[in-house]
């Protein structure tokens, strides 16, 4: 039996503030939000053990049920013995330079924060209607059925104005998973335990979508067998 589609009523105050959300929705998509300090994720699939303890931070920080994943931990495993080989991909929001679900969302619920770059959801403003779910490259954002919201990694923003990491960094127990200034990430001139001395980073890594749609702000320690040709 098919899903029934269910589109969440909003209260008085929410609806008054759609037009002005919608205005900076509108905002963004024509003139990209340009934040002071992109913040961005770093992960090393080659160290990391596939543990999923990030992921359960996670839904324990966001107070989630089962089924919606905001830092989902992908298994890749391939070849043929003896040649085999199996590493790990991990992935929540990336907080897009050019964030698909903005301009998709048609009460203006999504936004783009301009000290960090968070991409972020006002939930009093979402109706439930599933656009970003279906624009988002990546799978970000996660529909939960128990009160008809999409929701999504904000990089545990309450963490970040406090001075501390997100949840699912402060979890990670092989110190692969971490965050930072983008710009320097990419550059390799920020400190953190997720790159060795003699790691590159890469944008992309192998049946992820092309960065271009998007300009996601991640990077990572590519597996061997992970690396994008070219």
């Amino acid at each position: 039996m098919a899903e029934k589609k269910v589109i969440r009523k909003l209260s008085a105050e929410a609806k008054d503030a759609v037009p002005a959300a919608q205005a900076r929705r509108d905002a963004a998509i024509y003139e990209p939000v340009k934040p002071a300090q992109q913040f961005g994720f770093v992960h090393n699939n080659v160290d990391c053990i596939g543990c999923r303890a990030c992921e359960i931070a996670c839904k324990d920080k966001n107070g989630l049920a089962p089924g919606p994943r905001f830092r989902r931990v992908m298994y890749v495993e391939g070849g043929t013995f003896p040649e085999v080989f199996a590493y790990k991909v991990n992935m929540s929001c990336n907080h897009c330079a050019e964030p698909a679900c903005l301009p998709s969302c048609p009460t203006g619920a999504i936004w783009k924060r301009a000290d960090n770059g968070v991409v972020d959801i006002d939930s009093s403003l979402c109706i439930g209607c599933r656009r970003c779910e279906a624009a988002c490259p990546y799978g970000a954002p996660q529909f939960d059925p128990s009160d008809n919201l999409v929701k999504k990694c904000n990089m545990c923003i309450d963490e970040l104005e406090a001075g501390r990491k997100p949840y699912c960094v402060a979890a990670c127990m092989m110190r692969v998973l971490d965050i930072g200034p983008i710009d320097q990430l990419r550059a390799g001139t920020h400190e953190t335990k997720a790159v060795g001395p003699n790691d590159k980073v890469v944008g992309q890594v192998k049946h992820m979508a092309d960065p271009e749609l998007t300009r996601p702000s991640i990077v990572f320690v590519a597996h061997p067998k992970g690396k994008v040709d070219g």
